[in-house]
């Protein structure tokens, strides 16, 4: 039987109570920036600033009276977001600590992770993994452990992983 050959997921989409408030929250919080914004869908297309991708994450607006999202129900789980250094995962904590958007953080042994969610509940990983060769029996397994993100900035501090990145342009 044939497969489909994705490379990589390529952007997420993500239905919202209030545009605007999740639209201020992606970008004050999480760094993206609007790449478009649609005005007949309610929709706004946002990237984050090292992608090559057109966007990385598309909002729809539905409105107030939408449902709310039902944790442990069917349905997506979480988004997880890369990293390039554990000094941006340290970081990414207080970023959503200060914003109170912080949720929760564990090893996963090839990775090291933080969790939190928007302010419709949608949840989301932001995560560093270790570089490939230091995997180790963790190439084969995924704990759910404590994370000591101190002792994980003491030992990697400073060591890229995320492989191709797109470099901000600071010439500006």
């Amino acid at each position: 039987m044939a497969t489909v050959n994705p490379v990589r997921l390529n952007h997420a989409v993500l239905f919202v109570a209030d545009l605007r408030r999740a639209e201020t929250f992606y970008t004050e919080v999480m760094g993206f920036e609007v790449a478009a914004r649609e005005p007949r869908a309610n929709a706004a297309f946002l990237r984050l600033p090292r992608s090559g991708n057109h966007h990385d994450l598309g909002l729809f607006g539905v409105g107030g009276g939408a449902p709310p999202k039902r944790p442990g129900g069917i349905g997506l789980y979480h988004l997880a977001w890369q990293v390039d250094t554990i000094d941006e995962l340290a970081e990414a904590r207080y970023v959503l600590a200060n914003a109170g958007a912080l949720g929760g953080e564990s090893s996963h042994g090839a990775t090291k992770s933080i969790y939190g969610a928007d302010p419709d509940g949608n949840e989301f990983e932001i995560m560093w993994m270790l570089p490939r060769e230091a995997w180790g029996e963790f190439a084969t397994s995924a704990p759910v452990d404590r994370l000591d993100l101190a002792a994980e900035v003491a030992r990697w501090t400073g060591v890229r992983s995320a492989g191709h990145v797109v470099q901000e342009d600071t010439s500006a």
